[in-house]
């Protein structure tokens, strides 16, 4: 039997998703409570991998059980047992060949920034205190739904087949003291949206402007696009599957 697991997290004190040898992974701290909550070991299957210090309000992973498992129960004593950063909202009964990676079809993600020093913002958001024009931001974002290959706000050296991602949203909002950037796609390349950001922003302070954005894209070169920016104003806010409708 399969198990789906809805969870978030705060990624501050974590080197990302994925399971490293030498270091602190939600993986891997999720791993090891279901090993010793369930008497067996258990690896779970993550539906992507966030980086070092990136957080999750909705990430999914899934598991499978020889045994019929009391989701309610065991979502109790997850909370429980785990550090107070992982939270696990659901466990939810799915096919067998249900799959959180495979299936997904949509992912959102948010880039929050502060515009002002804030305490209580230091490791959910970056502090970037420099006025933004946010209309010419909005431009370069419309521009993003001409293209499909991304590769030039792609991690370089990584072993995907494919640069080519489907985008569903993509703007930026004044929140107050703070600007969010939301972008869905069905999928994304490593290092994708903090690359994306660290670009608008330089069209934000007009260092380059539209049409050296779409040159960017074109160029499919990685050295072209701007900065990255840093992680912890970076979340994964929704992953989506046909059948959790």
């Amino acid at each position: 039997m399969r198990y789906f697991i809805e969870l978030a997290y705060k990624g501050t004190h974590y080197h990302g998703w994925q399971y490293q040898p030498d270091a602190s992974s939600v993986q891997e701290t999720l791993n090891k409570a279901l090993t010793i909550l369930l008497k067996k070991e258990i690896d779970v299957v993550g539906a992507g991998r966030t980086d070092t210090g990136v957080h999750a309000k909705q990430m999914y992973a899934h598991f499978d059980s020889e045994d019929k498992i009391d989701t309610v129960v065991l979502t109790h004593k997850l909370n429980s047992f785990l550090p107070k950063d992982i939270v696990i909202k659901t466990i939810i009964d799915v096919a067998d060949d249900a799959h959180v990676r495979f299936d997904a079809t949509k992912r959102t993600y948010e880039y929050h920034i502060h515009t002002y020093k804030d305490a209580f913002e230091t490791e959910g958001s970056w502090l970037y205190p420099t006025v933004l024009d946010l209309d010419k931001m909005n431009a370069a974002c419309q521009l993003l739904f001409k293209y499909t290959d991304f590769e030039s706000f792609s991690k370089t050296h990584t072993d995907v087949r494919t640069f080519n991602c489907v985008l569903f949203e993509a703007h930026w909002k004044q929140e107050g003291t703070k600007i969010v950037f939301t972008i869905a796609a069905d999928r994304f390349l490593r290092n994708m949206v903090r690359a994306i950001v660290g670009t608008m922003i330089n069209i934000g302070i007009g260092k380059i402007n539209l049409a050296d954005f779409e040159r960017i894209i074109e160029s499919k070169d990685r050295g072209q696009a701007g900065f990255s920016v840093p992680a912890h104003g970076l979340y994964l806010t929704r992953i989506e599957y046909e059948y959790l409708k």
